[in-house]
C-alpha cells in the first residue's frame, strides 16, 4: 500500500513538474533568446575581430589591449561617463532626498505635487531634450531672460565645452527627480510616528531630526536609489546623444556612446563588445564596493 501511494505520487510531482515547465518555457526561451545567447555572444565578439562585414579572425585580448593603449576616444568616452556619474549621482539622490521631506504631510495638495515632480520621469526623452534645446539654444528662454532682466548675454552653453556637460546633468537630474522622490516619499511615510515623536521630545527638531533620525531610518531607501542611480549614470546614453550628439568635440561623450559609435557607426563590433564588457566590469567593481561599505552607514530594522 505504501509503494502504491508513493509511486503514485512520484508520478503527479512529474505530471505537475512537466505543467509548471510547460507554464514557464514561453519565459525561459525568451531569456534564452534574448539575453543568454547575446551575452554569450559578446563574451566571444569581444575576443574576435569582428567587423560587421567580412570574415572574424580570433585575436585573444588584442581588443582590450587596444582600448586602454590606442583607441583616441576611449579615455576620454571613460573619464566623461566617471564626470556625470560624480555630479549626477549626488545631485539627484540629495535633491530628491530633500524634495520628498519637503512634501511632507503637513503640505496641501502634495499628491498633486508629486504627480507633477514625476511627470519629466515618464514623458519622452525625445519631447524632454527638445524642451531643454530650446531653453538653452542662444535665442531661448534662458538667455532671453539673461539679457531682458540683467542685461547680460549667456554662452552657447551646449556649444561651449566647459558648460556642455554641465548642462546634460542638469537636464538628467530634472529628468530624473521624480523616481528617486517616490522611493523617499513611500520610505518616509513608513517611519513610525512614536520614534519621530519621542525624538522630539528629546529635543531632536528641524535638522537635527532629519539628520539623525529619519535619514538613518531610511538608510536602505537611499542605498538602494543609490546603487539603481549609479548604474544608470554609468549607462547614460539617450541625453548626451539628443542634447548634444557627444560634443562639443567629445566633451559629453560618455562611454556607452563611445560603444554604440564602435559598433554601429564604425563596424567594429568586437571592440564594442570587449568595451562593453570594461563598463560591465566597472559597474561590478563599484557595486561590490557599495554593498561592502553598506555596512557601516545603513539601518536594517533586524
Amino acid at each position: 500500500m505504501t509503494t502504491t501511494t508513493t509511486i503514485r505520487r512520484g508520478s503527479l510531482a512529474r505530471a505537475e513538474a512537466r505543467q509548471a515547465l510547460g507554464f514557464a518555457s514561453p519565459a525561459l526561451v525568451g531569456l534564452a533568446l534574448f539575453t543568454i545567447v547575446p551575452v554569450g555572444l559578446s563574451i566571444v565578439m569581444s575576443v574576435y575581430d569582428w567587423p560587421t562585414f567580412g570574415d572574424r579572425t580570433f585575436n585573444g585580448v588584442e581588443n582590450y589591449a587596444k582600448l586602454f593603449t590606442s583607441s583616441p576616444d576611449f579615455w576620454p568616452a571613460l573619464r566623461n561617463s566617471a564626470v556625470y556619474t560624480l555630479l549626477y549621482v549626488p545631485l539627484s539622490i540629495a535633491l530628491s532626498l530633500a524634495l520628498a521631506i519637503g512634501l511632507g504631510p503637513r503640505i496641501r495638495g502634495r499628491g498633486a505635487l508629486r504627480v507633477l515632480f514625476f511627470i519629466p520621469v515618464v514623458v519622452p526623452m525625445v519631447a524632454n531634450v527638445l524642451v531643454w534645446k530650446m531653453m538653452l539654444q542662444p535665442q531661448g528662454l534662458f538667455n532671453g531672460l539673461a539679457q531682458s532682466w540683467f542685461g547680460i548675454t549667456l554662452p552657447n552653453f551646449l556649444a561651449d565645452p566647459s558648460w556642455a556637460m554641465v548642462m546634460v546633468v542638469a537636464m538628467s537630474v530634472w529628468q530624473g527627480l521624480g523616481y528617486n522622490m517616490l522611493i523617499f516619499s513611500a520610505a518616509l511615510e513608513q517611519l513610525p510616528e512614536s520614534v519621530l515623536e519621542a525624538a522630539s521630545i528629546d529635543g531632536a527638531r528641524g535638522f537635527r531630526l532629519i539628520w539623525s533620525v529619519m535619514i538613518p531610518m531610511i538608510s536602505p531607501s537611499i542605498f538602494f536609489a543609490t546603487i539603481m542611480t549609479m548604474i544608470t549614470a554609468l549607462q547614460v546614453f539617450a541625453q548626451p546623444q539628443l542634447l548634444t550628439g557627444g560634443g562639443p568635440g567629445n566633451a559629453t561623450k560618455p562611454l556607452v556612446m563611445f560603444i554604440w559609435e564602435q559598433g554601429f557607426t564604425f563596424g567594429d563590433l568586437g571592440l564594442a563588445a570587449a568595451a562593453a564588457w570594461i563598463l560591465f566590469a566597472i559597474i561590478i567593481v563599484i557595486t561590490g564596493m557599495q554593498f561592502a561599505a553598506q555596512r557601516k552607514w545603513v539601518h536594517y530594522e533586524h
